[in-house]
C-alpha cells in the first residue's frame, strides 16, 4: 500500500460552527486540499486560520485532475477531498477520486461530520429505521415522472435533495405518481433562514406554490407502508 493517504473530509452544510477538531486539525496537516470550490472553501479555511494549499477538483475537470493527485499520493503526500458542504462523495466527484485511490492501493480516511440528508431526516417526524437516499431527481417531466414510478413502492423513508425553483414540481410529480404521503422540507439547514415544513404532499404544495424561496433544500418524503 502506498504511504499517502486520502482523507475524505466533512465540511460544514451551513454554520461554521458544524466543523469538528479533528476536521480543522487534518485540514491544517495535509499538503494539499482538494475543493469543489477554492473561493467557497477558502471563507472556511480563513475563519479556521488554516493555510493549507488547495487545487480545484469538480465535475468539470476530475477526469483530468485525479491522475495528478493519484501520482502524488502514491509519491506519500497526504491529501484531504472536500466539498462544498458537507461529507464528500454524496452528490459530487468525491466518489471518483475515492474509487481511483482505492484501485490504485492508496489508503482512504473518513473525517466524519455534517451531512444535510441525516440532519433532515432526524428532525422529519417521519420513520428513521429504514431509508433510501435518491440524491438529485432528472430535472425533465418525463424522467422525473419514469424515476418516481420506478420508486413509488419503496417501503423505506426516502430522502432527496431538490433546487427551491423545481420544489414544487417535484411535489406535485410525487402526489400524481405516489399519492397522498407525508413529507418533510428542511431549507437552508442549520443556516441564519432555516425553515422546516413538515406536512403531507398536497398542503406542502400549497405552502411552497409561488413562494420565493432560496437556498438548498432537503426533501423527506414517506415510503409506502
Amino acid at each position: 500500500m502506498a504511504d499517502g493517504k486520502l482523507y475524505v473530509v466533512s465540511t460544514p452544510i451551513g454554520n461554521l460552527k458544524d466543523m469538528t477538531f479533528r476536521a480543522v486539525e487534518i485540514l491544517k496537516s495535509v499538503d494539499l486540499i482538494a475543493s469543489e470550490d477554492t473561493r467557497h472553501t477558502g471563507v472556511l479555511l480563513k475563519h479556521y486560520g488554516i493555510e493549507t494549499r488547495q487545487i480545484a477538483y469538480h465535475d468539470f475537470n476530475k477526469e483530468k485532475i485525479t491522475p495528478r493527485l493519484i501520482e502524488q499520493l502514491a509519491g506519500g503526500a497526504q491529501i484531504a477531498v472536500v466539498s462544498d458542504a458537507g461529507t464528500p462523495g454524496i452528490s459530487d466527484p468525491g466518489f471518483y477520486l475515492v474509487r481511483e485511490c482505492l484501485r490504485n492501493d492508496i489508503e482512504v480516511v473518513p473525517i466524519p461530520g455534517a451531512s444535510s440528508m441525516i440532519a433532515a431526516l432526524v428532525i422529519s417526524g417521519l420513520p428513521t429505521d429504514r431509508f433510501c437516499f435518491e440524491g438529485f431527481l432528472p430535472r425533465t417531466s418525463g424522467k422525473l415522472k419514469s424515476r418516481l414510478t420506478e420508486i413509488k413502492d419503496e417501503k423505506r423513508t426516502l430522502i432527496f435533495f431538490e433546487s427551491t425553483h423545481r420544489l414544487a414540481k417535484t411535489l406535485k410529480a410525487m402526489l400524481e405518481i405516489f399519492g397522498e404521503r407525508e413529507a418533510f422540507v428542511g431549507r437552508e439547514l442549520t443556516k441564519k433562514f432555516e425553515q422546516h415544513y413538515r406536512n403531507s404532499l398536497t398542503e406542502l404544495i400549497e405552502i411552497v406554490e409561488g413562494k420565493s424561496l432560496k437556498g438548498e433544500i432537503v426533501l423527506v418524503v414517506t415510503g409506502n407502508r
